[in-house]
């Protein structure tokens, strides 16, 4: 005896044929349970039952196809009337090309953002994540407390080695120094082949690379970098200094200094990874190129480019690790007063975290994340106002449906199919407009972003979910109002406003759109007055018309000087000097100061710069008391800032003149002479800091030229031929001070950009919207504009009925807009020490802007209207 049928199986033939009676499908129970039972046995899974049920159907619907089941009554979603579905979707979206070009091109917009946003978020997101274990694989970094906080994703060098011998902690560990813009020189034949590669050259131990997930195509793994002078590279440099030939055993130079042999050869490098060197040197090399920084007892200096990573044992926890930290700064930094803290920051949080260096912060991927929910949510709410406006055209075709016996859900799903259509058109082009956009996309942000439908799963599954959800957000609610339409009253075309949604609907949903629109505009407005105040403010020194020149990487104090009196003398240069960076560097250099022979360090840290006597009048700074440094090519005497008098507490600038300053340990001492106005050292994200200016001739890396700028062509080529005169066997490299500093905002930059084209797309879908209410207003008013117009209406009376309309609802918008965006860019602007505010202007700017647009956009469609000739409005109703 066969059992009795499961509930579910009852459920899912109601579910299935929902208008047969309850015993057809009573009757029919027997006969289907029975057929699959004896196929399935009797399984035990809920999955194996729902496969062999769904194996049994086709011939369940056949036979009741046989049955000639009429048409109105066949499910909502049988077979057939899907194809039917479809099919009339086809024809009504022919039929209106209009509404259908209004509605694929406000989805294409939408879908495409969408696309390229979350290719952009996904991006950053995959950063350093596939090296093996990466959950367990963390960066050490150093928090230093003085008076404020500092950070540094640099460590002391002998803190890598000490920990591994003194702990058992970590499985691996490994420490990299990295140094940018190395100059590397390869002998073919009697030619010397030179390069700058802007990502350097890093020193690594052998660990590295059992750590992280850079596999060789050339060369012994358990044996790679551990001689010295020996170094591996990527594929795309082998090509670049060898061609065909085999890179193995080959030599290269690094910056006339050291030579390496080359061991091995390294697939190229991913592009989200945030550890860009393409040449790995042993770490055994380093004390060739920096015996300090290779010393063992090195435990006084903390620079960025010094970094160690290790691998966590499982079960270990990162607070175990921290705790065993501050030993080390008892032990080896008993003396100093910073508080030294060493952190283990995930690997997966390099590539956020702003406080050590991390190209995009969490906070922009979720500001870009909302930007492209407001754009999908604009284009949904575009479709929703569309669909609704034209419900009424299509109320007859409803009644005509309803009397023939269609039921609200064959009548939903019919619009269903056609909203489907229509997002399915719309992906597809917004697939082919992202891979058309992807390059500019590319060269505009500086990203390596690529859209791999076929080996990246993310993407097809995002697009997926994306298409089903737009599906359902765009198209329940027309599908509803349609669906409940009362046939008599759609046969005599007697429907209300409310009936197809409601005028207070569609406002409700333009004052959305338009809030979305203004709130990106507003946000335009504002980073973009941020960056203009950035770029063009007092920085307190001088940056037009100044050109970093890089030095020599060998070059001797006395060539320096030489070069720099040639540079003087010819045309279009105005001065030279020689420094460490310019006034205002990501390049910093900060230690403690001790202040005229105190016993012990100031508890704050101070920026030095090293600069030679035409540092300070080249670059404008204002001195407040005192003099200049004399040329030196040690350091015998400083200049100081203002904020360094204030930290010490002093009441005049005078005060500090003749006193004694010890940098580093006593390693640079002589008199403070002069004291200077404050200026910008860093970006307007950070305070001004204590500065002190010396000619520490050792630390210089730059000739700073200034130029005529109306000769800026050929005093550049002048400075280079001089230069390689000079320097044969070296690069030639320079750099314009603004754009050395702008490169302060790039993210800042990168954001801009991005939400002025969001903005933009937001405003053009709104519009689209907008015009195609506008034209459905025009046709349902057609017989009252002709009545007013007889009765005398003037032109600008008959254009105020659909332009009074919109512009409460802007107005409206507006006020919705105003809070919601200056709470956000508020918060934005918390991140600069020095920031623009946000007056009234803003928002004075961003409404004006909303209305030009929507009065280019109403204008013609409603001056059309009111123009038609009355005596063919009256006729047409």
């Amino acid at each position: 005896m066969n059992p009795t049928p499961p509930r579910w199986v009852r459920w899912l033939l109601r579910w299935l044929h929902p208008d047969d009676t309850l015993e057809e499908v009573e009757g029919d129970l027997d006969e289907l349970y029975a057929y699959w039972y004896e196929r399935a046995g009797q399984p035990q899974a809920t999955l194996r039952y729902v496969l062999n049920v769904l194996s049994v159907l086709p011939p369940f619907v056949r036979r009741r196809k046989q049955a000639k089941q009429p048409y109105e009554q066949l499910s909502s979603l049988h077979p057939a009337m899907l194809r039917n579905y479809f099919i009339i979707a086809l024809r009504n979206l022919t039929r209106n090309r209009a509404y259908s070009l209004l509605n694929v091109a406000g989805l294409t917009l939408g879908l495409t953002c969408g696309i390229l946003l979350f290719t952009l978020i996904t991006y950053h997101l995959s950063f350093d994540t596939f090296h093996p274990q990466s959950d367990r694989t963390y960066r050490l970094v150093t928090e230093q407390h003085r008076e404020t906080i500092s950070y540094s994703r640099g460590v002391p060098a002998p803190l890598g080695k000490a920990f591994r011998t003194d702990y058992t902690f970590a499985e691996k560990v490994a420490r990299l120094a990295t140094f940018d813009a190395m100059l590397i020189t390869v002998k073919q034949g009697q030619a010397m082949d030179k390069y700058k590669e802007p990502e350097g050259v890093a020193f690594a131990e052998a660990d590295f690379f059992d750590m992280f997930n850079y596999p060789l195509t050339n060369g012994h793994q358990v044996t790679t970098l551990t001689e010295p002078n020996t170094a591996i590279l990527t594929e795309r440099l082998a090509r670049k200094y060898f061609g065909a030939a085999s890179p193995i055993n080959q030599t290269i130079r690094m910056n006339n200094r050291v030579d390496l042999r080359i061991v091995g050869v390294l697939k190229d490098l991913p592009v989200n990874t945030d550890l860009r060197a393409e040449i790995f040197a042993s770490y055994s090399t380093l004390k060739q190129y920096d015996e300090w920084l290779a010393s063992d007892d090195s435990w006084g200096g903390i620079v960025s480019s010094m970094q160690c990573f290790l691998r966590l044992r499982p079960g270990i926890s990162p607070q175990q690790v921290e705790r065993v930290f501050p030993a080390y700064v008892k032990k080896y930094r008993p003396t100093s007063k910073n508080v030294h803290h060493y952190k283990l920051q995930p690997l997966a949080d390099m590539h956020f975290d702003a406080r050590y260096g991390g190209a995009m912060t969490k906070t922009n991927l979720w500001v870009l994340a909302c930007v492209g929910l407001f754009l999908l949510t604009t284009a949904c709410v575009n479709f929703v106002n569309l669909a609704t406006a034209q419900a009424l055209n299509r109320s007859k075709e409803v009644g005509v449906r309803k009397v023939l016996g269609s039921i609200r859900g064959q009548l939903f799903w019919q619009f269903m199919a056609e909203t489907s259509l229509i997002t399915v058109t719309a992906l597809l082009l917004a697939l082919l407009s992202s891979f058309a956009l992807l390059p500019f996309v590319n060269e505009w942000f500086g990203a390596r972003l690529s859209l791999n439908l076929l080996t990246d799963w993310r993407l097809p599954v995002f697009a997926l979910i994306l298409t089903v959800l737009v599906t359902l957000f765009s198209g329940a609610y027309p599908g509803l109002i349609l669906a409940r339409f009362q046939p008599i009253l759609a046969l005599k075309g007697r429907l209300s406003q409310q009936a197809i949604g409601g005028f207070n609907t569609r406002r409700a949903l333009i004052v959305t759109q338009f809030a979305i629109s203004q709130i990106l505009i507003i946000g335009v407005i504002v980073i973009a007055n941020q960056m203009r105040y950035a770029q063009q403010a007092e920085l307190g020194f001088d940056k037009e018309a100044v050109v970093m020149v890089s030095l020599a990487t060998d070059s001797k104090p006395q060539t320096r000087h030489s070069v720099a009196d040639r540079f003087s003398a010819l045309a279009g240069v105005k001065k030279v000097a020689l420094c460490q960076a310019a006034p205002a560097s990501s390049s910093n250099w900060s230690t403690s100061p001790r202040y005229d022979n105190r016993p012990e360090d100031e508890p704050f840290a101070v920026n030095v710069r090293g600069g030679d006597d035409q540092f300070i009048p080249l670059f404008g700074l204002q001195l407040v008391t005192g003099r200049n440094v004399y040329p030196a090519d040690s350091v015998r005497e400083f200049v100081v800032n203002e904020a360094f008098v204030r930290k010490l507490n002093l009441a005049s600038p005078d005060a500090v003149l003749g006193k004694m300053l010890s940098l580093n340990g006593d390693r640079f001492k002589g008199p403070i002479v002069g004291v200077i106005q404050d200026f910008h050292d860093k970006s307007f994200h950070a305070d001004i800091e204590p500065m002190c200016i010396s000619t520490i001739a050792e630390n210089y890396d730059y000739y700073a030229v200034k130029i005529d700028l109306s000769m800026a062509q050929s005093t550049l080529v002048a400075l280079e031929t001089l230069w390689s005169q000079t320097h044969p066997d070296q690069v030639f490299t320079y750099q314009f001070l603004d754009e050395q500093i702008a490169e302060f905002y790039e993210t800042e930059s990168l954001m801009l950009k991005l939400i002025q084209v969001f903005a933009g797309i937001a405003i053009f879908i709104g519009c689209l919207g907008l015009y195609g209410l506008v034209s459905f207003m025009a046709a349902q008013k057609t017989k009252e504009i002709g009545i007013r117009k007889v009765l005398g209406s003037s032109l600008s009376q008959i254009i105020w009925i659909f332009a009074g309309e919109f512009t409460r609802l802007i107005l409206l918008a507006f006020i919705v807009a105003v809070p919601v965006a200056w709470l956000a860019m508020n918060q934005w602007l918390q991140t600069f020490k020095d920031q623009v505010s946000i007056g009234p202007d803003v928002f004075a700017l961003a409404m004006l802007g909303t209305f030009l647009v929507a009065i280019l956009t109403v204008g013609y469609r409603s001056v059309k209207a009111a123009l038609m000739n009355p005596v063919k409005s009256l006729r047409s109703e």
